[in-house]
């Protein structure tokens, strides 16, 4: 048995040698600049039968010997479907989360009932500040039906979703495995509420920092 198996030692180790110097001159002519049907007919005319096979699906541009088993293909998984939040916060926390039904997109009707819901929200959350309320957000049409705070088109480095919540809300959910659109929803307003009203100030504060910034530069990117 012990004679057997270092005999059978033997022999994969004289197999893996010759693959291995097979290995080489692939690299080589690759690197001479051979295509991989050139390779192989030079391969083939020099080592014969026990030549490294070319597999049959050339995009994959593999070589192995011929006994080999065929290498294990991936599954192709569809990507994961998109979810759009809508989200309205201020120096306290999150005002109101909306996210957007699948086949659905935003247009001036949508937004309105969006501001509607936000207003009813803040009937409940922000009682004494109803009246006050200014919304920033960027200058598309659909979206100047409400009194707003001046925004420049195209400024994410001036608004706080993106610059400061929404990036630290992707590194929260990065990683995660989501079965289902309903357990992203849940998950983003938990991460939201668990947040302290210090966080959401101070992302506002950050506005405030960029918006001078911005005036030193004459109006030039931040980009931190």
């Amino acid at each position: 048995m012990c004679a057997a198996i270092s005999v059978g030692e033997k022999m994969a180790s004289a197999r893996n040698d010759h693959l291995m110097k097979q290995r080489s001159v692939i690299e080589f002519l690759t690197a001479e600049g051979c295509s991989a049907v050139v390779i192989h007919k030079r391969m083939k005319a020099v080592y014969g039968d026990a030549c490294l096979t070319e597999e049959s699906k050339m995009q994959s541009m593999q070589y192995r010997h011929k006994n080999s088993p065929a290498p294990k293909k991936f599954k192709v998984v569809a990507s994961a479907r998109k979810v759009l939040l809508t989200i309205f916060w201020d120096m306290e926390g999150i005002v109101h989360v909306e996210f957007l039904e699948q086949g659905t997109t935003i247009n001036s009707e949508r937004y309105v009932s969006t501001l509607r819901a936000l207003k009813g929200r803040l009937r409940r959350v922000r009682q004494d500040k109803v009246k006050d309320v200014v919304i920033q957000q960027d200058n598309a049409q659909l979206h100047t039906s409400c009194q707003t705070l001046p925004h420049p088109p195209y400024s994410p480095d001036l608004a706080p979703s993106d610059f400061f919540l929404f990036p630290l809300l992707k590194k929260h959910l990065k990683g995660n495995h989501y079965e289902t659109d309903a357990e992203v929803e849940a998950d983003v307003p938990s991460w939201c509420r668990s947040q302290t009203p210090e966080f959401f100030a101070d992302g506002m504060r950050k506005l405030v920092q960029r918006w001078r910034l911005c005036i030193e530069r004459d109006g030039d990117y931040v980009e931190k």
